[in-house]
């Protein structure tokens, strides 16, 4: 894929031309953000996963929620931190139980519930995953100022909670 550069930075021409034709001529500014974002965040994905011995990035968020707890935490816990449904997060503990990172145990204070902690296995996991990924974002963000970073971060989080507050007044959260 080959960028080029005009007053206001990169981009993808061949994005550019298709949007253009999409917005009939209108600006395609924001269009082009968000494509950018999507490759940017495809780009992370394929460099993470490449790394992360077959896990998908959910598995991989889910394991390194449970590496910064102490005991166990429930399905409904790791669905919010990671950020997806409890169904989602049922099956991603059902992908590490399987590979033995996590075992399900029984609450102590419900017994209708279990708690996802991670097993001796799941922290090594971790440990053996944290130079690798550590480099991967190194590369990643080569070139780039600790305050450009910073600066993306606080933009992508800007994107996600314009989106949340867009959903909230739909009422489809």
């Amino acid at each position: 894929m080959k960028y080029v550069t005009d007053s206001a930075g990169l981009y993808d021409p061949t994005v550019r031309d298709a949007l253009a034709r999409f917005a009939d001529g209108g600006d395609t500014t924001r269009f082009e953000a968000a494509a950018a974002v999507r490759a940017a965040a495809h780009a992370i994905e394929r460099l993470r996963s490449a790394g992360s011995r077959s896990l998908s990035s959910g598995a991989v968020d889910v394991l390194l929620q449970l590496s910064v707890t102490s005991g166990g935490v429930s399905v409904g816990e790791l669905a919010r931190a990671a950020g997806v449904s409890s169904r989602n997060a049922t099956g991603l503990v059902d992908t590490l139980e399987k590979a033995d990172l996590v075992r399900r145990t029984p609450d102590p204070d419900d017994r209708r519930s279990v708690l996802i902690a991670m097993t001796d296995a799941g922290r090594q996991w971790v440990t053996d995953f944290r130079q690798p990924a550590n480099l991967a974002m190194n590369a990643m963000f080569h070139g780039f100022t600790d305050e450009e970073v910073a600066q993306l971060r606080h933009l992508c989080l800007r994107v996600v909670t314009n989106q949340q507050a867009i959903e909230q007044r739909m009422g489809t959260q």
